[in-house]
């Protein structure tokens, strides 16, 4: 997380992360829910016997949870060649990672599929893999990229939302949320101050009680600055105040 906060520990040191497999409060460890190795090792059988064009990735989080060395669960280099070069996924830099045949014994809190396949051929492979291995969860992690996050079936980011919560003595009214692909569902839905940006998918903006603009534009942290603002008089923040003709609550941060 800390390119995206310049490095500031403070800005991240309380949140739900890796799809809200680790939870934070202060910086320190609140709750965690690992993948099972095994499941992750017979989805990756599973995805070279089937697939010539799709991989597994695993990521070594350290102690600390913020590692981010990661290794590829195939004895195939030219798989992870395919899908990496493919046309979804050839803009991503620096994912360049080893090749290993099983998965190891650490605990797992991230892992993705990676693949050259379309989006709606990737959707049919969701629904195999639920059957070959239904102890897994697969999300879209956001509405461009090639590969699928992999949760433990049962868990998602709304469970998160609502751990984190308690955690911090909120109630759920107490919380916003916000979301533009498929993984930030069950957050929208978790909760009753759901947020979408212009961007997200249909899915995303249908389910979603509050929308505002583009995450491009800085909309989220125009956003939590009038959250901010009106914590003091207790009042609603602008945003979701204001309603276009279709029944979309709308505003331009």
């Amino acid at each position: 997380m800390g390119w995206m906060f310049k490095n500031r520990s403070e800005c991240f040191s309380t949140g739900a992360f890796c799809n809200g497999q680790v939870m934070f409060v202060g910086g320190e460890v609140v709750a965690s829910h690992a993948i099972d190795n095994d499941a992750l090792m017979r989805l990756a059988d599973y995805l070279e016997q089937e697939t010539d064009d799709t991989f597994l990735k695993v990521y070594s989080l350290g102690d600390d949870f913020w590692g981010n060395d990661a290794y590829c669960v195939t004895s195939d280099p030219e798989r992870v060649r395919r899908a990496m070069e493919s046309g979804g996924n050839a803009w991503l830099k620096g994912e360049e990672a080893p090749c290993r045949p099983v998965v190891d014994d650490a605990p797992v809190f991230k892992a993705n599929i990676w693949s050259a396949r379309s989006r709606e051929e990737l959707a049919e492979l969701r629904e195999r893999v639920a059957v070959e291995v239904p102890e897994l969860s697969l999300v879209f992690p956001n509405n461009r990229v090639r590969l699928f996050d992999i949760l433990p079936a049962g868990w998602d980011k709304g469970c998160a939302a609502l751990e984190l919560a308690r955690a911090l003595d909120l109630t759920p009214d107490e919380v916003a949320v916000f979301g533009d692909s498929d993984n930030d569902l069950p957050m929208i839905d978790a909760v009753p101050n759901s947020v979408a940006v212009a961007n997200a998918n249909e899915a995303v903006t249908a389910a979603a009680r509050w929308h505002i603009g583009a995450a491009a534009d800085d909309a989220v942290a125009g956003a939590l600055h009038q959250i901010a603002a009106c914590a003091a008089t207790g009042e609603m923040p602008p945003f979701m105040r204001q309603m276009d003709v279709t029944g979309f609550d709308v505003t331009n941060v």
